[in-house]
């Protein structure tokens, strides 16, 4: 997985914390979960607030369904 794939991300950290509420998750934390992901194969210093948004956001969205 790479930075941009936010959906694939935020379905990977749901399925991985999913007693985690994904809007109350800090940047830190969630910059280290992705990191830590099975299959993510990115380099960490691509990583900025926007991606982390957006991974964020998808991961609030995966939540409500």
């Amino acid at each position: 997985m790479k930075w941009t794939e936010s959906l694939q991300i935020a379905i990977a950290l749901a399925d991985k914390h999913p007693d985690v509420d994904p809007r109350y998750v800090n940047f830190v934390d969630l910059y280290n979960w992705v990191l830590a992901l099975p299959g993510f194969d990115d380099d960490p210093r691509h990583s900025g607030e926007k991606i982390l948004e957006a991974i964020q956001q998808a991961w609030i969205e995966e939540a409500a369904e």
